[in-house]
């Protein structure tokens, strides 16, 4: 799944804008619709995503923390990777870094920089790598990802890195009211949205912010524990940075 830290603001903005919906439909089609959105979306978008950029200052310090705590020449899994802006951190820093996405498009963006071991399309509902990495990042991802399958993620990424081993999550946030309002405009239209997501009523694309109380939630339910976090808020909007640790194996 790519990044997109630009789109909250078009998304909540389009939510009340024509919809390209004319009938009702089940949630599971729906979402696998959205998801189809967004991916179309990123793919147009690569070619010239890195053209526009946003300020990732915080991005990078929880990067470097990341990284810090992995082995000199461990293997940190990037996923999603969108371009692979972070990928010469990684290398930089004497590590190496596999990318992962669900957008072939900025895969090609990725894999041109000659910095990854490889590169892989894959989504994070699909990630089955067992115990493979020293660390692993979910960069300006999560929004994308609906409220179903948020324990599903978190056990993917678990499992992908060695046991003891540091996950870095960004979850993107909205002010209450403008969430508020972009659910109100969805089910305007008949759409089987939740409190908390939003659509780009141009594109048919898909944001969910599940809110920090549920975050925790589903951290602890996997077992993982916060050792860093921090707060970027930018103009209505923002990320919450997260170091989690994962669960060592319970001695018999």
């Amino acid at each position: 799944m790519p990044r997109n830290g630009r789109s909250c603001q078009q998304a909540v903005a389009g939510a009340g804008t024509a919809s390209p919906y004319t009938a009702a439909m089940d949630r599971a089609t729906w979402l696998r619709e959205r998801r189809d959105a967004v991916r179309a979306d990123y793919d147009h978008d690569a070619a010239t995503y890195d053209d526009d950029p946003y300020s990732t200052a915080i991005h990078a310090a929880f990067v470097d923390r990341l990284v810090s705590t992995t082995p000199v020449g461990g293997v940190i899994l990037d996923a999603p990777c969108g371009t692979g802006q972070y990928f010469a951190r990684v290398t930089d820093a004497g590590r190496r870094v596999v990318g992962v996405d669900q957008s072939s498009g900025m895969l090609r963006q990725a894999e041109a920089r000659g910095l990854a071991d490889r590169v892989e399309q894959v989504g994070l509902q699909e990630l089955t790598f067992d115990h493979e990495f020293d660390g692993a990042m979910t960069v300006d991802a999560m929004e994308h990802v609906p409220p179903e399958d948020w324990p599903s993620v978190l056990g993917n990424l678990v499992r992908a890195v060695h046991p003891g081993a540091h996950l870095y999550l960004t979850v993107e946030e909205v002010d209450d009211s403008r969430t508020d309002d972009g659910f109100a405009a969805a089910r305007g239209l008949g759409l089987p949205v939740v409190p908390g997501e939003v659509i780009d009523g141009s594109t048919g694309g898909y944001h969910f912010y599940p809110g920090r109380d549920r975050v925790r939630g589903w951290l602890a339910d996997e077992g993982l524990e916060i050792v860093a976090e921090a707060d970027d808020p930018m103009d209505g909007w923002g990320y919450w940075h997260l170091i989690v640790h994962t669960p060592m194996p319970k001695r018999p």
